[in-house]
C-alpha cells in the first residue's frame, strides 16, 4: 500500500496566489510527492473535472480528495465525521484533532494530526498539539503533521516526532513562489524520503490503531 508522506499539498484556490492548476504544478516540481483536493463547495461536475486535470501532474494514485466520493480516482481524505467511501477505495485517510477522534479506527490507512502549531486556518481545534504531542497521539498510526508547518526547521520536529510527512496549505497556496516555497520544505526531508513516499515506505498500512 503507498501512503503519502514527504511534502503533501492541500488546494485551496480561494487563497492561492495564482489560478490553482498552475499553483499545484509550481508545488509538484518544487517537491511536493501528493496533493489532497479539497474544494468540496463545487458543484461534482466542476469539482470532478478539477480533479482530473490535477491528476495530470502527479504520479498515478498521488490525487487524494477530500470526501467520500473520490471522483473517478480511488483515494480519499475523510473529515472526522465523514463516512467510510463505497467499496473499492484503496486509500482512506482521515483528519483527527483528538484522541477521542483516532481510538477506535480501523480502516483508515492513515490521518492527518492538527493543528501541529499555531494557524489561522484551523481555528476551532483547541489549542496546537504540537510535533511531540500528536507523535505520542498518533497511536502507531502513519500521520501526517497538519496545520501551521511554515519552515524547514518544522518539518524537521515533525518528522523527529514520527509524522511521516507534513500536509500544507496556506504556506504553499498564498505563496508568490509555490515552487520555492516547497523546495524549502522538502530541503528538510532525510535523504530517501520521497523515495520511499513513492514505494510505501516500511510499515504496513491499514488496520487503524496499532
Amino acid at each position: 500500500m503507498v501512503t503519502p508522506a514527504g511534502l503533501v499539498v492541500l488546494t485551496d484556490r480561494r487563497s492561492a496566489a495564482g489560478p490553482l492548476r498552475t499553483v499545484v504544478q509550481q508545488a509538484v516540481e518544487g517537491g511536493a510527492g501528493w496533493v489532497i483536493l479539497r474544494e468540496r463547495d463545487l458543484g461534482y461536475a466542476e469539482r470532478r473535472a478539477l480533479a482530473d486535470s490535477l491528476r495530470e501532474l502527479l504520479p498515478p494514485g498521488r490525487l487524494i480528495v477530500a470526501g467520500p466520493d473520490p471522483l473517478g480516482g480511488d483515494a480519499v481524505h475523510l473529515a472526522a465525521r465523514d463516512p467510510l467511501p463505497s467499496p473499492g477505495v484503496s486509500l482512506i485517510g482521515r483528519s483527527c484533532h483528538s484522541l477521542s477522534e483516532i481510538r477506535g479506527l480501523s480502516t483508515e490507512d492513515y490521518v492527518t494530526l492538527s493543528p501541529i502549531f499555531a494557524t489561522d486556518s484551523k481555528p476551532g481545534y483547541g489549542p496546537p498539539l504540537g510535533a511531540a504531542g500528536a507523535g505520542r497521539l498518533s497511536g502507531g498510526m502513519r500521520w501526517l503533521a497538519l496545520g501551521g508547518v511554515t519552515t524547514a526547521e518544522d518539518v524537521r520536529s515533525c518528522l523527529a516526532a514520527g509524522a511521516d510527512g507534513v500536509a500544507v496549505m496556506g504556506a504553499v497556496m498564498t505563496a508568490p513562489d509555490p515552487r520555492a516555497v516547497a523546495e524549502a520544505l522538502t530541503s528538510a526531508l532525510p535523504m530517501g524520503k520521497q523515495s520511499k513516499a513513492a514505494v510505501g515506505g516500511d510499515r504496513p498500512a491499514g488496520g487503524g490503531v496499532r
